[in-house]
Order: structure tokens, then C-alpha cells, then sequence
């Protein structure tokens, strides 16, 4: 008699691309796993339900992830596939970030109306072009570097938002996540890649994470093979940098983070880092601090393929639980997860804060106005 397969229950919003990207995880489980059967379950979240509002004026945390994590909760679910920007940096109490896959480009693109589809720059529309976006960080930053542009906000899945572009006069373009635009196979659409000296990207924005419980040894053992190395390093700087800042749909925080390969030069041995660049933005665009910081050796080569028995410690850096790996690759998270605080702490030292509180604040009574016309 063959022996029946353990059942994982996956959860994912019910999106076209929270599918695409549920799927993609689980084809790779897939592969791991063949005595192991995988089944997704879909639900709609808050943030998937409320549409007629931005992000920011919404006044609740958790927005594409309460509904799922109550199924976790209640062991209706067993992991959950987010996209690794809507995880808050601060997850409920025995959740924890099991997986970081590779990190895909993580970039802001731009996709023009039809009727500009000759133009190839954000910079090449006319004078009073609307912008669609919903994000105050990328409206800080651009409006910083066009500042004759219009912002208007557009919300609704990818479906939904280039509908609302080409199917009215609405807006001029869109500004979307590239990984997006790339998973869903759009990526004709892209009439411009936003580098990071001209808009930021989102923390973490690229990345693919899976959550369960931090009691749930056998799924975490499950997911453990599907971490990228060099993933978990940027996005340990960058959730730790967020966090530090308190940061969120409330105020705009922008990174750009690298891992830099070292030279060996004058018989000096190798020396690999990570660089984190990080900013606050006033609402407006018109006040900024921008940073960046370097951290020392972390000898990547460590990283190339992790060895030895794995240790089951609960060691949990910027929510991901980590205790699996070496203690020689779990000193190197240590590193960035200081990296991201340090320079969190330098921007708040430098004017960062009242940027920031004057945006929350702008931002909170845009809420109570909110609340109080419902």
C-alpha cells in the first residue's frame, strides 16, 4: 500500500500575481519534496478589499497579511507566501519569516498611457502629466525630481491598475514594482526602469518570504533550503533599518542595498560587505535625509554553501528565523541586521526625525478625516 503524503496548506492572497508567486514557491517545494503534498489556499485581506482608498489613509497595520496570519494562528493554514515589502517588521507573537528566496530586480518602473507610448522617460511627459501611484514614497521622491508632475492615487492589483491606465485619460503613467510587472510576464510594458538616484525602491521590494509558526520545526525545516544568502543579508539591513525608523505606509522610507564582492590587491586578503542607502522624505518632497553606510568583512565566500549540522536555535533576525544556519553565517546576519540600525540611528540624528513625524502626522489626519466622513 503506498503511504499516504503529509499535506502542507499553503496560504496566499488571491490575486493573479499572489498566485504566480505562491505557485512558484511551491513548484520549488515541489521538487524538494516528493513524498510531501502541497495545497494553496486563497483569501482576500484588507488591503485587497479596501480599494477606493490609499494605503496610507487606510489607519490599520497588517494590510495584506492579518487575514492569513489568523490562519496560521489557527493551524488552518501551515505557511504563507507574501511579498517580502508587505510584511510588517513586527510580526504577531510565534510567526516568524521561515524562507527569503532570491531576490528579484527590485526597482521601480514606469508604464506609459498608450497614447505616450512613444516616450521612453517619466521626464518626457508634458507639464502637468498625473502620475498614478498610491505610494508616498515614490510621490516624495519623484515630486523631489519632477516636480511639474501631477500624483493622483491608483490602487487595485496589477489587473486592475493598468485597466484603469489604458482604458481612460485618467493618468499619463503608472509607476509599478518591476518584479511585479516581470512575474506576470509584462515586462513589454515597461517603458522606463527607475534608478535608485532618481526613486528608491521599498524595503525589501523584489523578494518573495514565507511565513509560519516559530513552533513549527517540521515546516521550518521544510523551507530552510529555499533562502538566498545574499537575499537574507540585504533585506536583514533593510527591515532593521525600517524598523529602527519606525517606518511604514505612514511616511516615506526609501533603501538602495548592494552586496559588494571584494578584490584581493597587495597580497591583502578579500574583504566582501554590504552597503545600505536609506532616506526619509518629506511628504512633499521638498526636505530629505539620505545616508549611507558600509559594513566590514562578512567574507561572503561563507555563504557559497553552508556545511556542517545544522543548529535549531531560535535565533530570529528582522523576523526571520535563522537559528539553521552555522554560527558563522548567523554572525554575519548579526552584522546587518547592526548595519541597517546604525544608519536608521544617523538619519534620525541628522533631522530624519522630524521629517518623519511631520509626515505621520499629516498622514494621521488624513485618517481621522477619513474616519470621520464614514
Amino acid at each position: 500500500m503506498e503511504k499516504s503524503k503529509r499535506k502542507i496548506v499553503v496560504g496566499s492572497r488571491d490575486s493573479k500575481l499572489a498566485l504566480i508567486q505562491t505557485n512558484f514557491v511551491v513548484d520549488r517545494l515541489n521538487e524538494l519534496y516528493k513524498d510531501v503534498e502541497f495545497e494553496i489556499k486563497t483569501m482576500k485581506t484588507t488591503g485587497d478589499k479596501i480599494l477606493n482608498l490609499a494605503l496610507s489613509k487606510i489607519g490599520q497595520k497588517s494590510l495584506f497579511t492579518k487575514e492569513l496570519e489568523l490562519g496560521l494562528d489557527d493551524r488552518s493554514i501551515d505557511m504563507v507566501v507574501h511579498s517580502l515589502k508587505d510584511l510588517p517588521t513586527t510580526l504577531p507573537e510565534n510567526m516568524v519569516i521561515g524562507a527569503i528566496l532570491k531576490r528579484d530586480d527590485p526597482r521601480d518602473a514606469v508604464v506609459m498611457h498608450p497614447k505616450h507610448s512613444n516616450l521612453l522617460s517619466i521626464g518626457d511627459l508634458p507639464d502637468g502629466s498625473v502620475i498614478g501611484t498610491s505610494s508616498l514614497r515614490r510621490i516624495s521622491q519623484l515630486k523631489q525630481k519632477f516636480p511639474k508632475l501631477q500624483f493622483k492615487d491608483i490602487r487595485g492589483n496589477l489587473n486592475t491598475r493598468l485597466r484603469k491606465l489604458d482604458d481612460a485619460d485618467d493618468y499619463d503613467a503608472i509607476v509599478l514594482a518591476l518584479a511585479g510587472l516581470v512575474r506576470m510576464g509584462w515586462n513589454k510594458r515597461v517603458s522606463q526602469v527607475l534608478e535608485p538616484i532618481i526613486c528608491m525602491y521599498s524595503v525589501s521590494q523584489g523578494a518573495l518570504a514565507v511565513e509560519c509558526r516559530q513552533d513549527d520545526d517540521y515546516t521550518l525545516d521544510l523551507l530552510f533550503p529555499l533562502n538566498d544568502y545574499h537575499t537574507l543579508l540585504r533585506c536583514i539591513a533593510e527591515r532593521s533599518f525600517l524598523k529602527k525608523l519606525e517606518g511604514g505606509c505612514s511616511a516615506p522610507v526609501a533603501v538602495h542595498s548592494q552586496v559588494i564582492h571584494g578584490t584581493y590587491s597587495n597580497n591583502t586578503e578579500k574583504e566582501d560587505s554590504v552597503s545600505l542607502t536609506g532616506g526619509v522624505f518629506s511628504l512633499d518632497g521638498k526636505d530629505c535625509r539620505i545616508h549611507s553606510v558600509l559594513s566590514g568583512n562578512i567574507n561572503l565566500d561563507l555563504l557559497d554553501e553552508p556545511t556542517g549540522k545544522r543548529s535549531r536555535q531560535t535565533e530570529i533576525f528582522s523576523c526571520a528565523h535563522l537559528g539553521r544556519f552555522e554560527n558563522r553565517e548567523r554572525i554575519t546576519f548579526e552584522i546587518c541586521e547592526k548595519l541597517g540600525n546604525s544608519l536608521a540611528v544617523k538619519i534620525l540624528n541628522e533631522g530624519g526625525k522630524s521629517i518623519l513625524e511631520a509626515a505621520k502626522a499629516q498622514t494621521n489626519r488624513e485618517i481621522n478625516k477619513v474616519e470621520k466622513a464614514e
